[in-house]
């Protein structure tokens, strides 16, 4: 998605209302003259904290005014700030860390809790006067030609915006390096954050279209090949493909959501034309996702009847081999029926015992020669009209 022109906003969209959180109290000075009594013992420096803030800032009408390095120096900054606004990134927090935010801001329980267990649907739910959203973002690893998807948390409340990352997708630097070179657009509010987020997790689907077309034309080709392994590939993909419309599909009646809400809320214009466009944009990557398990589906649908087309196939050549074996073994057999009468019937006759009438008869041989003959033919003409000759 190219990125959008700027536009300057209106002293009436620049300015934000709603609630203030009560700023610190001061400090209330130390009394004149040297300390008396004995004096306590400095407390020990707390452990720094946990890594999973990977960016925190202030801003102040869209430019960056601060950069805490704690959660605790930023509600400080933005209580300074009353026309200030917090962007704190984290990526896997601990559940202290949540809690001192939802402490902070005001977070819904429930919400909270979401956040820290992860593996939630993508959803929009409204709070009081802050908006929860879930999103799964995804990239394409080339290298083991497979859909990864993250998910992403979001707080978004009058005067900050919190992103919870579980995973390594999408890459919200870059999303706040383009806002920071935007401040009219940033100075809209958390809301024109929270658009930005959309827009780039939205624009992280396209390579994992072009991924999986590419994918699928391969797995056509490799299906009327013959390729053994095609089948635990297409089954992969089609799983791969279950998760996208779980990522895609909801996100449709989320922005349709939003959308409704323009009035309501007083969402600027600008604001609106963009999450319009986010809207057709993931109304075509649907499309596409749905058309792709469509097309997963009849692929898997082909490739078992190529397979069972070559199974036949190889049965009917195993039982024509048979066939002809069989074929032969008759033929064998009949000859050796054939040759068994005369062999038997001169096996009898050799014998020479003394005791044999037979042996002094005088046609005693061509007796046993036409037996012998007469029985062969006899053999013949049965086994050939059996087809067994």
């Amino acid at each position: 998605m190219s990125e959008r022109p700027d536009r300057r906003p209106s002293p009436s969209a620049a300015k934000r209302t709603g609630w203030r959180r009560p700023a610190a109290p001061a400090a209330a000075a130390p009394p004149a003259g040297p300390p008396t009594g004995p004096q306590p013992t400095p407390a020990a420096s707390p452990p720094p904290e946990h890594r999973s803030v990977i960016d925190s800032a202030v801003y102040r009408d869209g430019r960056r005014i601060a950069s805490p390095a704690t959660l605790a120096e930023t509600f400080r900054q933005l209580r300074e700030e009353p026309d200030g606004m917090a962007w704190i990134g984290l990526h896997r927090p601990t559940e202290p860390e949540l809690h001192s935010l939802a402490a902070e801001f005001n977070l819904h329980e429930l919400a909270v809790e979401d956040a820290l267990e992860a593996h939630q649907r993508p959803k929009l739910e409204r709070y009081g006067d802050t908006l929860f959203v879930v999103l799964r973002a995804a990239r394409y690893l080339d290298a083991q030609e497979e859909v990864d998807f993250a998910e992403l948390h979001i707080f978004v409340g009058p005067d900050f915006l919190i992103t919870v990352r579980h995973g390594g997708a999408p890459d919200l630097s870059a999303v706040r390096r383009r806002m920071e070179g935007n401040p009219e657009l940033l100075s809209l509010g958390p809301e024109a954050a929270l658009y930005a987020i959309l827009d780039a997790v939205v624009d992280g689907y396209a390579p994992v279209v072009e991924g999986v077309q590419t994918d699928i034309d391969e797995i056509e080709t490799e299906v009327f090949r013959g390729d053994p392994a095609v089948s635990r590939r297409i089954y992969e993909l089609s799983r791969e493909m279950v998760e996208f419309q779980r990522a895609t599909r909801p996100l449709v009646g989320m922005l349709h959501g939003l959308m409704a809400g323009f009035a309501k809320y007083g969402t600027d214009e600008e604001l609106q034309r963009y999450l319009r466009d986010v809207a057709d944009h993931v109304t075509h990557t649907s499309e596409r996702v749905d058309g792709f398990r469509q097309a997963l589906t009849e692929i898997l649908t082909v490739n078992a009847t190529l397979v069972s087309q070559q199974q036949n196939a190889e049965m009917r050549a195993l039982a024509e081999a048979g066939f002809e074996q069989n074929e032969e073994i008759k033929k064998i057999s009949s000859w050796a029926a054939i040759l068994f009468a005369p062999t038997l019937v001169g096996t009898i006759y050799g014998m020479n015992f003394e005791t044999m009438p037979e042996l002094k008869w005088a046609g005693g041989y061509p007796f046993a020669i036409l037996l012998m003959a007469v029985v062969c033919v006899s053999l013949y003409v049965i086994f050939k009209k059996r087809d067994w000759l």
